[in-house]
């Protein structure tokens, strides 16, 4: 007994030494050094009044880009691009339209109702031309606009829509449960499908029906957004047959159909019929002018490597992304012109600089690379991600996974984390699993017809086929009312989005924010150290593409 108890502490101490070693690298004082003031530092310094709004082209983006280098410098980062470069140039071009635009609809040659610019409709160039001058077009309203095989949904039922302007519903069908994922929003319910069906089926313009159910937010997105100079990748090759695209609200939705003898409210409902069929708008005709400006700049993606050190997954790489861009200089609001974007999204590159950070020191327990990408033009259109995926530095069948973040929670922290897009990818088990450490729940996309998944980053990954993960703020606030996220949150967030209020104030809480990003860290130290690929679920949209990229890459 008594050699038993003289040896047994050094029994404990030696089980303890080999329980260590067999679980890995002890990670604590690497997360421990994600703290509220390590988040808070960097959304400070992009969201200040002096980065003028991180605009593209822009010298605010200049000095974003400047401070990035700084960082990734200092955490020991090598350059991401294959010429030695940190930076990735993105050319596109900057486009203004005249504020002076209308869109008229008329009969027989005369005007019935003259819609304004920024209050009433917005309207732009569709293949970048100077001058529009569309006169007298037949308007035909096409519901959804929407033509998938696999849903067996076809709103055109082969009518020829060549040289009119076609009228689309926002959104796509939830009528059926079976299919477009029920109320879930598909890119056949995005905007941009709407815009590149019209040129698909020759049409020579394309409106919009904005409703702030269908579109996920109100007018005053769609004004602020496209109301100020757009930009938009350098387009090759001969312009399209498309003249124009266009929102237009709903108030002067309803005024136009009603000058056709149809109501709209009737006319929406009836896009939901899988038996539906395109409507001309009898009896009267649309014309617009527009004049826009050009100027030609570039963009840019600021790429940070971090290289593994397994001898066969090093050439795989994690890539995690941020936009490092919003809204610039604008029109002032109660003398205020500043859009500085802290919560969206100085915050989520914060997050992926403290991750950058992080991995750098526990660099040598990696197996496979990372990257990390702090994009431009994302208010935009996704420009500097999309040039990034059809311009890669490395092959997408090298990419093993995206990990995008676009906001952080400001509200303190929960009980959940949300995934966007939950049940995409076997990324889900992983977060899962890192989620129940910490006794939290993942959930999916609380608003599910708004199409989240389609408008950030990480789709730009989706559509060439890496599987691409979406974390979002979760919604069980600890020590808050059931309601909160519903009666606070949610009303604070529409309030300050794309809006010169979002900037941070006292009651920022990223107490949470810390928990999310150390998790988010946890799982990319798995994807990047486990033996497997990612994959997507079988079955997903982007599946197939996928198999089509690692073919084409030769695995």
């Amino acid at each position: 007994m008594k050699l038993m108890k003289r040896f047994f502490p050094v029994l404990l101490i030696a089980v303890f030494l080999f329980s260590a070693c067999s679980q890995g690298p002890d990670y604590s004082q690497v997360l421990e050094s994600i703290t509220e003031q390590s988040l808070m530092t960097h959304i400070m310094a992009l969201s200040a009044d002096s980065m003028m709004g991180r605009a593209p082209g822009t010298e605010g983006e200049q000095k974003t880009v400047d401070y990035l280098i700084r960082e990734y410098r200092k955490y020991g980062l090598e350059p991401g691009m294959p010429d030695g470069s940190f930076i990735q140039h993105v050319p596109v071009i900057g486009q203004v339209t005249d504020r002076d635009a209308q869109l008229h609809i008329r009969r027989n040659g005369r005007n019935l109702h003259s819609f304004d610019y920024y209050t009433e409709m917005m309207a732009w160039p569709a293949s970048q031309q100077k001058r529009v001058d569309v006169r007298d077009a037949e308007l035909v309203y096409v519901g959804y606009g929407i033509i998938a095989p696999e849903q067996n949904w076809d709103d055109y039922k082969g009518i020829d829509v060549s040289g009119k302007i076609l009228v689309f519903k926002n959104s796509d069908p939830s009528t059926y449960p079976d299919r477009f994922a029920g109320e879930a929003r598909l890119y056949y319910g995005r905007w941009g499908y709407k815009f590149e069906m019209a040129e698909r089926m020759g049409a020579v313009g394309a409106i919009i029906i904005h409703t702030t159910p269908t579109a996920g937010y109100g007018w005053n997105v769609v004004s602020g957004s496209w109301g100020r100079e757009r930009f938009e990748l350098v387009r090759d090759g001969e312009p399209g047959t498309t003249e124009f695209s266009a929102w237009l609200t709903e108030e002067g939705s309803t005024a136009m159909f009603a000058e056709a003898g149809l109501d709209l409210t009737e006319m929406l409902e009836a896009a939901e019929n899988q038996d539906f069929t395109p409507v001309p708008l009898e009896g009267i005709t649309a014309s617009i002018r527009l004049n826009s400006t050009y100027q030609e700049l570039t963009l840019m993606n600021v790429v940070g490597k971090i290289e593994g050190n397994d001898p066969d997954l090093k050439n795989d790489y994690i890539v995690f992304t941020a936009h490092h861009d919003h809204l610039g200089v604008g029109t002032p609001v109660n003398g205020d012109s500043i859009y500085n974007g802290a919560l969206d999204n100085a915050s989520g590159v914060s997050a992926v600089l403290n991750l950058a950070r992080t991995y750098s020191e526990v660099r040598d327990d990696l197996r496979r690379s990372m990257l990390f990408v702090m994009v431009g033009g994302e208010e935009s259109g996704l420009l500097g991600s999309d040039y990034f995926t059809s311009n890669p530095p490395v092959h997408t069948s090298r990419m093993t996974a995206n990990i995008n973040i676009d906001g952080l929670n400001i509200f303190g922290p929960t009980k959940d984390i949300i995934v966007v897009g939950k049940g995409r990818s076997s990324m889900d088990d992983i977060m899962q699993k890192e989620a129940a450490k910490d006794g939290r729940e993942v959930r999916p996309d609380q608003n599910p017809e708004q199409g989240f998944y389609y408008r950030s980053d990480h789709f730009s990954f989706a559509k060439v086929g890496v599987p691409a993960l979406y974390p979002n703020a979760g919604v069980r606030y600890l020590n808050k009312p059931d309601n909160y996220f519903e009666d606070v949150v949610q009303p604070h967030l529409s309030r300050i989005y794309h809006t010169v209020h979002d900037k941070v104030d006292e009651n920022w809480d990223l107490s949470g924010a810390v928990k999310d990003v150390r998790l988010i860290f946890r799982v990319g130290k798995r994807i990047a150290n486990q033996n497997d690929m990612v994959t997507w679920t079988p079955g997903d949209e982007f599946e197939a593409i996928r198999k089509q990229s690692l073919q084409e890459g030769g695995r």
